[in-house]
């Protein structure tokens, strides 16, 4: 095929309303057609990104095409009524057959016994997943053709590390992992075999899952498991990385040693942004683990929650004007003073203030808005946002919940750590919303000399 590139359109709804011609075959033959949701899940992928983002796209896509597999160059690109896709490349690749009746062999004994199986392609993205799974809870359609971590999150080991992403990233076999399913919260066992293409080149991984044994003395909850697994090594095990990679990522993307290719600089912006979301994840779970020890105490400064209630606005003015959302912060004259621990007071409204500017809608508002009752001083946090339905107004402030899981968003801990904080300060952290009508969260805190 010519290396012209093809062109379609995805709305904002996920459907291919326009399509060149090898674009609407392909997409046919993945069993799609124009006005229906897009059927090549890799492509589609990437236009679900650059729509969330907001910035273009483009990345080398591996996609099945009948018994051939193709590698496409796509160049997703927010427009007005979608995302507009530029294709070029379209080289085919052989499919995937075992080289030997040897590996035949060893995938028939790694998946004998399993629970149910599942394979990725070259780049770690979900190709197939067993109809056993729906058995253990697992919905295989909408994980196909997402990242692997979509599916199932690794465990780490007693020293806070996590040996299966290293054998991931070097394409190597693994046995017996143990990994969280992102679905159910089910602990499984995963073990896999690397597949090659005919020109012996990697191709992806053959994996087999099976339940975890449970020993009735040492099993815990996912959770609690989770944040004792990572204790005192955290820091160094997780946050001096990730401090490196969002640095050289920035650096990338700022072109501090010269001009680069747009697509790099694309790339560096994912790389930072998904990394500040890894470490934003290992504070809460740092954050976890420390309200959870016996014994946690909190200070009692002299606060001003109308002057918190500032600062944690102008902490989230850069993200609020990049989506166009403006937050409405108390005045300067406005003043309420209680009785709590600053840096966690601030931990709590910038949780909230960053949640209501997430969910509101593009160009809408954020109010912070304070007042005093009853021997309490409170800030409210408002939003114009979607709201939330009466029967998930408790959950949320569960361990690990979140009302929308498919939603991009924090680790579902941010508000469970927010309203145990606001407890120990002797406060409360409540909510008040409807469906389509945003959603009201206060703090209260006991008022100074109260």
């Amino acid at each position: 095929m010519s290396d012209n590139p093809v062109h379609g359109l995805v709305d904002g709804d996920g459907r291919l309303v326009e399509a060149d011609r090898a674009l609407d075959e392909l997409n046919a033959r993945a069993g799609g057609q124009v006005g229906q949701p897009f059927a090549v899940p890799q492509v589609a992928v990437l236009a679900r990104l650059a729509q969330r983002l907001g910035i273009p796209v483009s990345r080398h896509v591996f996609a099945a095409d009948g018994p051939d597999e193709i590698e496409l160059w796509v160049v997703a690109t927010p427009a007005d009524t979608g995302v507009r896709l530029a294709i070029s490349g379209w080289r085919v690749r052989a499919s995937w057959t075992p080289p030997a009746d040897t590996a035949r062999r060893d995938r028939d004994l790694l998946l004998q016994g399993a629970d149910w199986s599942w394979e990725t392609d070259a780049t770690l993205h979900l190709t197939a997943i067993g109809v056993e799974a729906a058995r253990q809870g697992i919905e295989p359609t909408g994980l196909l053709g997402q990242p692997l971590d979509s599916l199932m999150t690794p465990k780490p080991d007693e020293h806070g590390a996590m040996p299966m992403f290293a054998v991931l990233l070097a394409h190597g076999p693994f046995d017996d992992q143990p990994a969280t399913i992102r679905s159910t919260g089910a602990t499984v066992m995963l073990s896999a075999r690397p597949r090659l293409d005919t020109g012996g080149k990697f191709a992806g991984y053959i994996g087999a899952a099976r339940a975890a044994p449970v020993s009735p003395v040492t099993a815990e909850p996912d959770g609690e498991a989770l944040t004792e697994a990572f204790g005192a090594r955290l820091d160094r095990a997780l946050r001096l990385p990730l401090s490196r990679i969002i640095a050289n990522a920035d650096s990338i993307n700022a072109q501090t040693d010269g001009p680069i290719r747009q697509d790099y600089i694309d790339y560096a912006a994912d790389i930072a942004g998904a990394g500040r979301h890894l470490m934003a994840l290992v504070d809460d779970l740092v954050d976890l683990q420390a309200i959870e020890r016996p014994g946690f105490a909190v200070a009692a400064d002299p606060i001003d929650l109308a002057d918190v209630g500032r600062r944690a606005a102008g902490l989230l003015s850069v993200r609020a004007a990049e989506r166009g959302v403006r937050i409405d912060k108390p005045q300067d004259l406005d003043t309420a003073p209680a009785t709590g621990e600053f840096k966690r007071v601030l931990q709590i409204l910038v949780n909230l203030v960053g949640n209501a500017v997430r969910y509101s809608p593009d160009g809408g508002m954020v109010w912070v808005r304070t007042h005093r009752d009853r021997g309490a001083s409170v800030i409210i946090v408002a939003d114009q946002g979607k709201g939330i339905a009466p029967e998930d107004q408790a959950r949320i402030f569960d361990k690990f919940e979140r009302v929308d899981p498919t939603e991009p968003g924090g680790s579902g801990l941010g508000l469970y750590i927010a309203r145990r904080l606001a407890r120990a300060m002797g406060g409360d952290l409540s909510v008040d919303s409807a469906p389509g009508e945003g959603a009201r969260f206060m703090l209260s805190l006991p008022e100074r000399g109260a």
